[in-house]
């Protein structure tokens, strides 16, 4: 019986502090907006020809930066659903910068970049040297380290991330001598 009386008398109560409630509102000062900050997700590493010398290894000696090679960076969601893809291309030095514009994440842990992002190879702009290798597994794709780099701005922050580094090989070695 109390129940009943009770749930009767919650519609009053709320009408008579609604009048509060939107006078609160009125009467509290507007506070201005903090300007929003941008923050981007930034993958660097580089992109190489190994020598024939390393050929079947992951070793890097003696190999060379490949300017202008093509690898590309792909985000999954937390469904294994591509979520971001781009490519970008070396520089001279074999270097890559990718800022990842418009990526973004709907799960703040399982979409992170760590685990959903990778860097893959796609093309090698030289005839000689355009074979795929997995090394740091850039045919299948190299995971993302987070090595503690970061740019920081007014309104701007960039969190760095490394992948790689990767590598073509020569599409023709000459057979190894066995000793």
């Amino acid at each position: 019986m109390a129940n009943r009386h009770f749930l009767t008398i919650i519609p009053f109560l709320f009408l008579t502090l609604l009048p509060h409630l939107m006078n609160a509102n009125e009467t509290a000062p507007q506070l201005p907006k903090p300007a929003e900050k941008v923050a981007d997700v930034v993958v660097e590493g580089v992109v190489y020809c190994q020598s024939c010398e390393t050929y079947g290894t992951w070793h890097l000696s003696g190999a060379k930066p490949i300017e202008a090679a093509t690898i590309s960076v792909i985000c999954k969601d937390h469904r294994n659903r591509v979520s971001y893809y781009k490519a970008f291309d070396t520089d001279k030095n074999g270097y890559f910068y990718a800022q990842l514009k418009g990526f973004k994440m709907s799960h703040s842990f399982l979409d992170h970049p760590l685990h959903s992002c990778k860097v893959k190879l796609v093309s090698s702009p030289l005839k000689t040297c355009n074979l795929l290798t997995n090394v740091n597994y850039g045919l299948y794709g190299a995971p993302l380290r987070y090595e503690d780099k970061r740019i920081v701005g007014k309104n701007y922050e960039a969190v760095i991330y490394a992948a790689g580094p990767l590598a073509f090989r020569p599409d023709h070695c000459a057979p190894k001598e066995e000793p």
